[in-house]
């Protein structure tokens, strides 16, 4: 009982501090996923063993960039960068291949491309034709709590068939088949308050969410077993990391955002 009252006083102290950030200004929400990004980096230095601080002065200098030249073209190439990287983690994920790295370039390397870069987009995604757009992040926060809670009762209660045994033994297809289903009801319930997109566009987006953000959950399971570690941190009781708590939306932000940004 003593660590389910932490994990509800971590995740209410974390959700409460995310939506204010969200909706006090553009600035706050800003600070936050930085800091947030500045934190998931030393999470994951330390379970790829990278010991360079470049990844840190990097981080920063790119989102300063992106935020002060939003309509760049070197945006495009990031993101289509970030994309390639993402499907190939996938590829490695579904074909049970290992994540080599072997030294402190390739590890660098594969903090920009799966984390760094991410992050970026993560800022990004509320400003939307060049307005912060708060409510269009909460929704999508909305979205991946209510994937990822309804993935956890209904696996928990009705869960047989397990989803990925070797990286996660607890996920299985009856959560995963839950958290997209009750995805899906939330994104009908969010299109009838905002209007922002159409009906089928907030359940395209739904399906993204549901679908990425459990495969992105896989992979960072995948470099916890690398590591021998069951979580990224403890900086927050009863979840683990902060990379824990956002390796889902974290890894759906850059598919999130090429859909919003070029394809809507």
């Amino acid at each position: 009982m003593s660590n389910l009252f932490k994990r509800i006083f971590s995740g209410v102290i974390y959700i409460t501090l995310f939506l204010s950030a969200i909706l006090f200004s553009e600035e706050s929400y800003v600070i936050l996923i930085g800091l947030f990004g500045f934190i998931c980096i030393w999470e994951f230095s330390k379970m790829i063993q990278l010991k360079s601080p470049a990844s840190y002065i990097f981080f920063g200098l790119a989102l300063f960039l992106m935020l002060k030249r939003p309509e760049s073209y070197a945006i495009t190439g990031i993101l289509i960068i970030t994309i390639l990287s993402s499907c190939y983690l996938i590829f490695q994920l579904l074909r049970k291949k290992e994540i080599t790295y072997a030294n402190e370039r390739f590890k660098l390397g594969l903090m920009i491309r799966y984390l760094i870069f991410s992050m970026c987009f993560l800022v990004l995604l509320p400003f939307y034709k060049s307005e912060y757009n708060p409510f269009i992040m909460i929704c999508i926060l909305l979205l991946i709590w209510v994937n990822d809670s309804f993935a956890f009762l209904v696996g928990k209660n009705f869960g047989k068939r397990k989803l990925f045994v070797s990286v996660s033994p607890k996920k299985t297809v009856e959560g995963f088949v839950g958290g997209l289903g009750f995805a899906l009801l939330a994104a009908y319930i969010i299109s009838l308050y905002n209007t922002d997109f159409t009906l089928i566009n907030w359940l395209i987006i739904a399906v993204i969410i549901s679908v990425i953000g459990t495969l992105g959950d896989l992979v960072e399971s995948k470099f916890k077993r690398k590591a021998n570690i069951k979580d990224s941190g403890n900086i927050m009781p009863g979840h683990g990391g902060i990379l824990d708590r956002l390796d889902s939306l974290l890894f759906a932000a850059p598919f999130v955002y090429l859909y919003i940004n070029f394809i809507i």
